[in-house]
């Protein structure tokens, strides 16, 4: 069985430190053209086949409730950074494809970001990078 206060006390750690590391790393939309939220819609996009994702697919990556993310692909499409149209497997459904400048974008911002993330966790080394890897997949495996 598992210790009770040691869960609490690696639960408060983790939480802490994705706090702090959030801190940092959300700096990089402070003066972009892309808010977190629609570089998030973006990183699940462009990295379908043809930068082509269902929108049941882009939800189930965002933190934020359907209706949500339904109103910012629509705001992304008025921006043409990305465009929306029926799924033609599921009449239900939408599919969302970036666009060229949106995909452009998305690039540009995603190097810096990279680079700020990997500046982050360079705290760790490759060993503890897997580990950590492996320990948060084991986590979200529990859903």
């Amino acid at each position: 069985m598992t210790d009770r206060r040691l869960a609490v006390q690696a639960w408060e750690s983790l939480f802490r430190a994705q706090h702090e590391v959030w801190e940092d790393l959300r700096a990089d939309f402070d003066f972009s053209e892309l808010s977190q939220a629609e570089y998030d819609v973006l990183l699940t996009v462009t990295r379908r086949r043809n930068m082509t994702a269902r929108l049941r697919d882009v939800t189930s990556n965002m933190l934020i409730s359907q209706p949500s993310v339904s109103r910012l692909v629509d705001r992304m499409v008025s921006r043409g950074l990305v465009t929306k149209c029926a799924d033609p497997e599921d009449g239900r459904g939408a599919l969302v494809t970036a666009t060229d400048a949106g995909a452009a974008l998305f690039r540009r911002l995603a190097t810096a970001h990279g680079n700020t993330i990997a500046d982050r966790m360079a705290r760790l080394d490759d060993a503890e990078l897997a580990q950590l890897e492996a320990l948060t997949a084991k986590l979200r495996a529990a859903r």
